[in-house]
């Protein structure tokens, strides 16, 4: 999945499960809780969620790919 800045954070969830552990590791905090979260991401872009964190968009992109490769790099729990 190409990550650019009109892609989902919904859309990112859904294809690499919870990296929200990884990206606090890059800075970016969680907003709310659980339930708020799941119920903003269905609206909020890549773009948005850089300006609602305060972070330049081509950092949080490039956040967001490492998070993405973090978690690629993880072993899977059934292997």
């Amino acid at each position: 999945m190409e990550i650019t800045k009109d892609t989902y954070v919904s859309d990112l969830l859904e294809e690499y499960g919870e990296i929200a552990d990884v990206m606090e590791l890059f800075g970016v905090k969680r907003v709310g809780r659980y339930s708020l979260r799941k119920l903003l991401t269905k609206a909020l872009t890549v773009e948005w969620a850089a300006r609602i964190h305060r972070v330049p968009l081509d950092d949080f992109l490039e956040i967001l790919r490492k998070a993405v490769a973090t978690k690629e790099q993880q072993p899977k729990r059934n292997e």
